[in-house]
């Protein structure tokens, strides 16, 4: 028989356990697929996510393959998240339609999606938290514009044609050249992954075969890192227009090898990525976009409040 001492012990851990239950229960898991941990942008985005899930009291994850250039990983990654059976999802798409059989998955058994940075090709989504990149990237070309007179020979060092942030970079900064500076001729744009190291060597090939060439436009960290490397590999002296932040980036614009360069705000997408995520359970109606905001940014202004709170090492 138990004793008195003993049967309360044991009352006692039932009632824990049995508090223990439903909580679990009740938890709320929003798992977040980024597109890499390649870049310090995506270590700000997973900052703001986490602040969001403290403020709205969630349990997240938030993971993404090596390399941005990794679509299968990333694929098995999304897929290794919804068989958890989270309560909704964030997904930040390598490719534009790579995932969309798994996204209609999700959208079968009610998870809602929200997608953050890059966005799909489908309506699945109930909305994007990202930068209207075709707008910033209008900025940039109009930036490089400006630097180089209106006139002359520039090109593009781009990070992917797959993804909607390579895609509308590209389109928004050559679209703006040609509808605006017809003495603007744009006589290459390359693909580098996202990787400084082969941004590098094509922007080495780009100033070998175009020496009179007054410009390039890196449309994300890595891909502005290569072109400010491969100016200096090849001692040429070119206006820089980077997109992103990070350490190597400052000091580009520091010490004058980068113009300039476009600043989203990643602690601003993490945080509305899960933020939207919390409305969308609570049956809230969201935006179709969540304009994230950007910003231009050089030597003059990388101290003004405004900005610094958007860079980020």
């Amino acid at each position: 028989m138990l004793n008195r001492r003993t049967l309360i012990g044991a009352i006692g851990i039932g009632a824990l356990v049995g508090l223990a239950g439903p909580a679990a229960a009740q938890e709320t898991y929003i798992p977040l697929i980024s597109k890499g941990f390649q870049h310090q942008f995506w270590q700000a985005v997973k900052a703001g996510a986490e602040q969001a899930a403290k403020d709205y009291k969630v349990r997240i994850t938030f993971e993404g393959p090596d390399s941005e250039t990794m679509v299968d990983k990333q694929i098995d990654m999304l897929s290794a998240a919804l068989a958890k059976n989270p309560q909704a999802i964030g997904f930040a798409a390598l490719d534009s339609q790579a995932a969309i059989p798994l996204l209609r998955k999700a959208q079968a058994a009610k998870i809602p999606v929200i997608a953050f940075d890059s966005g799909v090709d489908s309506d699945i989504p109930l909305t994007t938290a990202a930068t209207n990149n075709i707008a910033a990237a209008a900025l940039a070309a109009d930036k490089m514009a400006e630097f180089i007179g209106g006139e002359g020979d520039i090109a593009l060092v781009v990070h992917d044609q797959t993804s909607r942030t390579g895609i509308d970079r590209r389109d928004g900064f050559v679209n703006r050249i040609k509808e605006k500076y017809p003495k603007i001729n744009i006589v290459s744009v390359q693909y580098g992954s996202g990787d400084h190291l082969k941004s590098t060597e094509i922007t080495k090939s780009i100033l070998q075969a175009n020496p009179k060439l007054k410009g390039i436009f890196g449309a994300n960290e890595g891909s502005a890192i290569g072109v400010v490397n491969g100016a200096k590999e090849m001692n040429r002296k070119i206006v820089i227009i980077g997109y992103d932040s990070g350490k190597q980036q400052k000091q580009a614009i520091q010490e004058g090898l980068m113009a300039g360069a476009i600043t989203q705000n990643p602690v601003g997408i993490g945080y509305k990525t899960v933020e939207a995520a919390v409305k969308a359970l609570k049956g809230e109606k969201l935006d179709k976009v969540i304009d994230t905001g950007f910003f231009y940014y050089d030597k003059s202004n990388m101290s003004d409040p405004k900005i610094s709170a958007v860079l980020y090492d």
